[in-house]
């Protein structure tokens, strides 16, 4: 079935992940375009400035606190959106966090929490969100990573999440694009190492403050493709001429893919004492802020 998606003036679009980086960045490039939003995070006040901001420039956004670990809290961002703008024409699943450390290292609590938030909210996200998209057309949009191909070193377990989630994902469109055809577009958004405030978020077992290895793009990039997957069906889009590449040789030649990722070992940490090595694993952040710091090379 061809899927027919509305122009982002015509949409409401709902956003995970809202309070911080490609988020926050998505919020605001809908905002501008003239959709009608709904965000959601854990972060209460960030949210709430947030939506003040996008309501005084003349756009409609309504938050909702949520934790995407939790079905319940899932199904009421869900709820909200329906209860105030009668209906959902894309969801987009953003929320994530990511641990710094071996995996040999890395509690299973800590490996579970970052599984709840970045697994298993893209499935609360996909499945709440489905019912609505079925009913009149809309896009089903998850964040993955080039990590759901290639892998990271010191960032294990969020590779295998990202991983999982291209699983999840390839798997669903199967389902709901080819066998019941639907008219809904599900599409999964791989981005290489993105400027946001990311390693700042992430839990950090290491001794040294955690930073993303360069070459990295602007959150707005992603956030552009992003929001064209929300009027243009498209299976996957890999955002960053790095994510192409490292895609690619993950594929065709991985014994040389493994030597290229061994070398960003040294590359992921700052020459500086960690700042917050919890995180926002378990609490909310709200430095609601789309750019992280810059890259420091070793």
């Amino acid at each position: 079935m061809d899927v027919s998606l509305k122009p982002l003036d015509q949409q409401v679009i709902v956003i995970t992940g809202a309070s911080s980086g490609i988020g926050l960045a998505t919020a605001k490039a809908a905002a501008e375009a003239g959709a009608k939003l709904v965000l959601a995070a854990r972060s209460a006040q960030t949210l709430q400035e947030i939506v003040q901001r996008i309501g005084s420039n003349g756009s409609k956004a309504i938050h909702v606190v949520a934790d995407v670990g939790e079905r319940a809290e899932v199904e009421r961002i869900a709820e909200e959106a329906i209860g105030h703008f009668g209906r959902i024409d894309t969801w987009i699943n953003d929320a994530g966090v990511s641990i710094y450390g071996r995996l040999d290292e890395v509690t299973e609590e800590d490996n579970r929490r970052l599984f709840d938030t970045n697994f298993w909210g893209v499935v609360h996200g996909s499945l709440v969100a489905l019912p609505y998209l079925k009913k009149q057309g809309g896009a089903l949009i998850n964040v993955g990573s080039e990590v759901s191909d290639a892998v990271v070193p010191l960032q294990g377990m969020y590779s295998a999440s990202k991983h999982a989630v291209k699983g999840f994902t390839d798997a669903l469109r199967v389902e709901i694009e080819e066998v019941d055809k639907a008219p809904v577009s599900i599409t999964l958004i791989q981005p290489t190492a993105v400027n946001t405030p990311y390693p700042q978020h992430a839990k950090n077992y290491m001794e040294q403050e955690p930073q993303l290895p360069t070459p990295m793009i602007e959150p707005e990039k992603v956030a552009e493709a992003i929001l064209e997957a929300a009027t243009k069906p498209k299976r996957d889009v890999k955002v960053g001429a790095m994510s192409k590449l490292n895609t690619t040789i993950s594929k065709i030649a991985p014994s040389l893919g493994d030597k290229m990722s061994a070398k960003q070992t040294d590359r992921q940490q700052r020459p500086e004492s960690p700042h917050d090595p919890e995180g926002t694993l378990y609490k909310p952040g709200e430095s609601g802020r789309v750019h992280g710091l810059a890259p420091v090379e070793a």
